[in-house]
Formats: structure tokens, sequence, C-alpha cells
């Protein structure tokens, strides 16, 4: 925790300020036996009623005092741990967004999600406690026990005991839970994972029938969640029980000791009670220090999860006041001896070289897993190559920064992903002043015009997260739509026709070779008709490059090209 006392800097005034005015809250505290005591001995004693008003209206300006003081600390701690907490969690998605793919996919989304959320929630806690109550408590023992002394130095000895005996619970407890606590988080991170895939997935978990199997997984990672934490649970609970016969064995000594200094008059009846009254407040004390023991282990924790979030380095390194002078005469991409691997596995692709002239047509085909999304997500610098280059326009694409990189690049992922706000509003993204023309002609282009037209709010139509309200086609062609308004120079479509029917997909490609005149156009797909009519097309086989070449060329000379030709389409439909 202490490394992120850094969020903390703003607010040095709350620091100060609450836990002096909960110190001056505690003094008012351990004040308030003191009188009672007076009032015993000397007002109930001698049946003074105007001594025991005047003591009593002491005690209830001290109690309003403490009230105001109480209530000036919880404002400000407060201020501190909301403030706080909002600057981690800007840090932490600002960080977040610096990350490439690789980091993304090694601590994964529902972790990270709950490392914002839960954690982030934890260290609140901690340090509004932290304002509230790290001073009150111990002070509040400290000074119990000096004002024991200041009474009776033999019976402080009970005081002493006790509060030592009570130390020792704590500890002991406390060291035993802690493993609990970390081992809470990592099952709290399973059942975020379960949940976040039951959500996402609910269309293809119905369809398959498996609501039960999922309820199971889901039940079986609830339930080791709440064994684990039944678990600390258990032992945080010896604290409660342990503590109170500790405080009420050492409350029934000072009374049956006290009597028997009281009978021969070295103390008063008074004075008694306030030394119950101070171990009572001893009592209270550590309790809230058990309490604040569980809510800074579980922090601590925390702390360890949100730090590991920032202790992690971008494998992808943007060189931010990078202006590479592009080549205008060299290819618009180029692959020299490219190979990359994903974490904790084999190369993805291996030994891939080529060129692609500005203003062409390219197409990338091959079977499922043979490294085409990959491929082309290694030009917008998504992830980096392990070995050889990859130029854009003559330069390695390590030279750019990522806007001026990706302001190159429009990219239509497999995944059509879509965000709650209007069609425009989501069209607008890749170019944020785009004109209703440009709009509407990226529309056509992109064949959603017709359909979109039809809506009743037409562009204004509001999306739902993920575009849960659209089909799956118009899903993409609205994602292939926002590509084209920001009107990049190169378009990239990672198999972004495939819930496109052949004739709709013919007429996008028609309309993308018509209207995007400059636009060099990579196409991935497995399907022979979208990639056929190509400038040239990359064949995938296993990671390798199989063949490059026309569709008449490949499928003569490249024998993987052929199958897939042949699978697709009839021997009389490829020679045409």
């Amino acid at each position: 925790m202490f490394r992120l006392r850094r969020f903390l800097k703003d607010y040095k005034l709350q620091l100060i300020i609450g836990p002096i005015c909960k110190l001056i809250e505690a003094i008012f505290e351990l004040l308030i036996p003191l009188i009672t005591a007076d009032i015993i001995d000397n007002g109930v004693r001698n049946n003074d009623v105007g001594y025991v008003l005047q003591k009593g209206g002491l005690m209830v300006l001290l109690g309003a005092l403490g009230l105001g003081f109480a209530l000036v600390c919880q404002k400000s701690a407060s201020i501190a741990s909301q403030g706080f907490g909002t600057k981690v969690r800007n840090a932490m998605f600002r960080h977040i967004n610096t990350l490439s793919h690789s980091e993304l996919d090694k601590i994964g989304t529902p972790s990270l999600i709950t490392r914002m959320t839960n954690d982030i929630n934890r260290l609140q806690l901690a340090v509004a406690m932290l304002i509230r109550l790290v001073i009150r408590a111990p002070f509040l023992v400290i000074g119990a026990l000096i004002m024991a002394m200041l009474i009776d130095v033999r019976l402080s000895l009970i005081f002493f005991g006790a509060s030592l005996l009570i130390a020792l619970v704590l500890f002991v407890v406390m060291n035993r839970s802690v493993p609990f606590y970390k081992k809470i988080q990592k099952k709290l991170d399973a059942v975020s994972l379960i949940s976040r895939e039951n959500l996402s997935g609910n269309r293809v978990i119905r369809a398959f029938s498996r609501q039960k199997n999922d309820e199971e997984r889901f039940d079986k990672s609830n339930n080791e969640l709440a064994e684990t934490a039944v678990a600390a649970g258990r032992l945080s609970a010896l604290l409660n029980p342990l503590t109170y016969v500790i405080a009420q064995a050492a409350i029934i000594g000072i009374v049956w000791f006290g009597a028997g200094v009281v009978f021969v008059g070295e103390l008063k009846t008074g004075e008694i009670i306030a030394l119950v009254n101070y171990m009572t407040q001893i009592l209270l004390a550590m309790i809230v220090v058990s309490n604040l023991v569980v809510i800074f282990t579980n922090a601590s924790a925390s702390a360890s999860r949100v730090n590991e979030v920032f202790d992690t380095v971008p494998s992808v390194i943007e060189k931010s006041d990078a202006c590479p002078v592009t080549d205008s005469k060299a290819p618009c991409i180029e692959f020299r001896d490219v190979s990359f691997g994903y974490q904790g596995g084999g190369h993805a692709i291996k030994n891939i070289s080529f060129k692609i002239d500005r203003g062409s047509t390219v197409g990338i085909i091959g079977g499922t897993g043979s490294g085409k999304s990959t491929l082309v997500n290694l030009i917008p610098r998504f992830y980096d190559a392990t070995i050889g280059e990859v130029l854009v326009e003559g330069v390695n694409v390590k030279e750019y920064s990522f806007s001026e990189l990706r302001g190159k690049i429009g990219i239509v992922p497999q995944k059509a992903e879509l965000f709650s706000g209007t069609i425009r509003e989501n069209l607008r993204l890749g170019k944020k002043d785009a004109s209703d023309e440009e709009i509407e002609r990226a529309l056509k282009i992109s064949q959603a015009y017709e359909f979109v037209e039809e809506l009743p709010e037409k562009t204004d139509k509001m999306i739902s997260a993920g575009g849960r309200n659209l089909s799956g086609g118009q899903r993409q062609r609205l994602t292939i739509a926002r590509a084209l308004v920001a009107q990049p120079g190169i378009l990239i479509l990672d198999d972004s026709a495939s819930a496109l029917d052949f004739a709709t997909d013919a007429a996008l490609r028609k309309a993308l070779h018509e209207e995007t005149k400059g636009m060099t156009v990579i196409m991935v797909s497995q399907r022979v008709g979208t990639v056929r009519y190509a400038d040239k097309i990359i064949v995938l086989d296993g990671g390798e490059l199989a063949g490059i070449g026309t569709h008449n060329e490949l499928f003569r000379s490249c024998e993987v090209y052929k199958e897939i030709c042949l699978s697709q389409l009839r021997a009389e439909e490829v020679e045409n």
C-alpha cells in the first residue's frame, strides 16, 4: 500500500486534519470516566444536585464537541478516500490502455475488472480507516492504561496483563487468517470470469441448452469462494469471544481487588467505576484494532494486485516523439522474414515475407488457425513481431507513434464490436467531425445504408452495449462503415463479412473496388469468393506462406489454395 501513497498527495490537509480531530475526540472520551467518577464521589455521595448538573453539563459539552470533531474527521476521510479511489481508477484505466494485447491476454479481462472495482474499493476503505481509526484506537488503549495508572498503579497491572493477552489473541488469529484473504481474491477472480463468460455468451449457452452445466460450474466456483471466506470467518469469529472473555475477566479482577482497596479507604467507588470504564474502552479499542487488521490485510492483498497491473510493462512501446519520413516509392506494406508467437506457445506465423503495393486489393486466405488474423494484427502493432520487420510506407512500424500509425489504418476486427450510443456516435469513432455526407457515403459502401434508412431514428438509433439489438450482419456492416468514415489509407477487413450473405458480400466488394480508389484494401477471409478477384492473394498454411499470386496462378501452382477452392466451389466455377 505504501507504493500507492502518491495518489494521496492532493489530500495532505485531510490526512492531517482528520486524525487530529479524531485524536481530540479520543482525549474527550478519556476524560469522561474521570468526570463520572467525580460526579459519583463528590456529587452523588454528598447528594449535591447542583454539582451533578454542573459536571453533567460538562460531559454533554464534551460529547457535543467530540461529535463535531468526529464529523469533521468523517468528512475529511470521505474526501480523501473517495478522491484516492478515483485517482487510482483513472491511473489504472490509463495504464491498461497502454498495454498491448499480450499483457491484456495474460492478466485477463475479468481480473482487470475485479481489480478496478473490488480491489480499489478495499483500498478506499483502508484509507478512510487510516484517517478515522488508526491513530484513535491505539491512543485510546495507551491513554486508558495511563489513566488507570494515575488512579491506581497496582490495579493498572490488570490492565497491562489484559492488554497483552488481547494483543496476543489478535496476533495469532490474524496471522493464521491472512493467507485466506489472499485466496479469496483469486477465488473472486474465478467467479468474475465465469459470470462474464455466462453473460457475454448467454445465447450460445442457451442454444446448446447448457444452462444447467454452467450453473453447476458457477456453483462450484462460488462454493469454493464461500468455503474460503467461511474458513477466514471462523478464525476471525474467535476474536470477539476471546477478547470479551479476557476483558470481562479483567473487569471482574478490578472489581474484586478494587473492593478491598475501597474498603480500606485507599480508593473511592467512583474511581473503581472509572477503572471499569477504562477497561471497557480498551476492549472496544482492541476490537477496533482487530477489525483494522482485517481491513488492512485485505487492502494489502488488493494493493499487491493493483500494483501488479501498474508494474506490467507494455511489450509494445510507443515512440511518442516519432515523426518518420515515409518513402513514396516504397511498397505500402512490407513483411521481411517475420515470425511471431504468443506467450506460452510456439510461432503462430513463421518466416513471412511479402510486399503490398499502394492502392491494391489483397486477399489473405487459409484454414482455421493458419495465422491470418495474427498477420494483420502486426500491421497496426497490436503485437510486435518476434523476428523480422513490418514496414508501412517504407518505415518500420516501431518507428511510428501509435496515433500516426493507426491513423493510416482502418481495421475491422473479426468480432463486430459496437458501443452503447447512437449509430452516428459509433460511426464517428475514428473521425469526430465526420459530416453527414461522409457518414452516408460510408454507409452506402458498406451496404448498411438501406437498413439504417428504414429505421425510424435513422443514424440517431440507439445501440445497446455490444450492438445486441442488431443482427450479426448489421453489426458487421456498421463496423465496416465506421472504418470507412475515417478514410484510412489502409483498410483491413479481418473476416468482417462472414455474417453477410453472398449477394451482400459481392455488393460490398464491388463498392469497395469502385469507391475506394487509392486505398490499400486487405481482405482476410476463408471464402474463396471474397478474395478471388483481389489483385493479389496471400495463402497461409500452418503459419507459413504457402503461396502468393492471383486466383488463377494459385489454383494452378498452390496445392493448399486449390484444395480450399475445390472444397467451396465446383471445378467449372473455379475457372470462371
